[in-house]
């Protein structure tokens, strides 16, 4: 499994790649802009390590204490954490609570210090209608922040399957070829232990032995 340091140069190297091809397939720097920011900010400090005590991790901060729920919960290496789709929903919405908690606090506090009203249908009404105005921009950042989080799982898929085939081969890095091929060897010698303890098994017949018969002399011999 790749290190930090080797995360952090794969995300930096693929910045331009990415951005390019961005750029490429849009024509526009504002999705461009977004889709290499999310990237960068996905492979350094929103990616699947955060499951443990990592650099991506430490980076947070003080505000590192928001993952260690994330961190307990989850085992590492899990598909909830370095699956594809499945481990940037996740960690969104994972943020996406933590960040609604602590905005609705925020306004709590707010109206109660400056006696401000809010009216939290309004801001719900707000919040939903900005999302459906800018839904590029959302795609654009999901889009970016999935695209960093995939570089870093991909290096580690990549790492361990390398680090497998340099032990045992191709058997190794293809698990199911090996365990076809020694099931194959596995029924083979159960066939033979079975047709050899068949053969032992066979009751021998029993020969009978011959009696010689009597000779008609022998026979008067013996009524006399």
């Amino acid at each position: 499994m790749p290190s930090g340091r080797t995360h952090d140069r794969i995300t930096l190297w693929s910045l331009p790649f990415v951005a390019g091809l961005t750029f490429g397939l849009t024509k526009s720097s504002d999705l461009t802009l977004i889709v290499a920011g999310s990237f960068l900010f996905s492979g350094l400090m929103f990616g699947p390590d955060l499951d443990i005590h990592s650099r991506q991790f430490i980076r947070w901060g003080w505000l590192r204490w928001i993952w260690i729920p994330y961190q307990k919960t989850l085992r590492h290496r899990s598909i909830f954490s370095h699956g594809p789709v499945i481990g940037t929903t996740l960690r969104v919405v994972y943020l996406a609570n933590w960040l609604l908690l602590l905005g609705l606090l925020g306004l709590i506090v707010a109206q109660l210090w400056w006696g401000d009203e809010w009216s939290w249908q309004r801001l719900a009404e707000d919040a939903v209608g900005s999302l459906f105005q800018h839904y590029p921009q959302l795609i654009a950042l999901l889009a970016g922040l999935e695209l960093g989080a995939m570089s870093h799982s991909f290096s580690d898929w990549g790492g361990s399957a390398y680090k497998r085939f340099k032990k045992g081969g191709l058997k190794a890095v293809i698990p199911k070829l090996g365990k076809k091929k020694k099931r194959s060897h596995s029924t083979h010698a159960t066939l033979t232990r079975k047709s050899t303890s068949s053969k032992s098994k066979s009751p021998r017949r029993a020969t009978k032995k011959r009696i010689p018969k009597a000779s008609p002399k022998n026979r008067t011999q013996r009524k006399k």
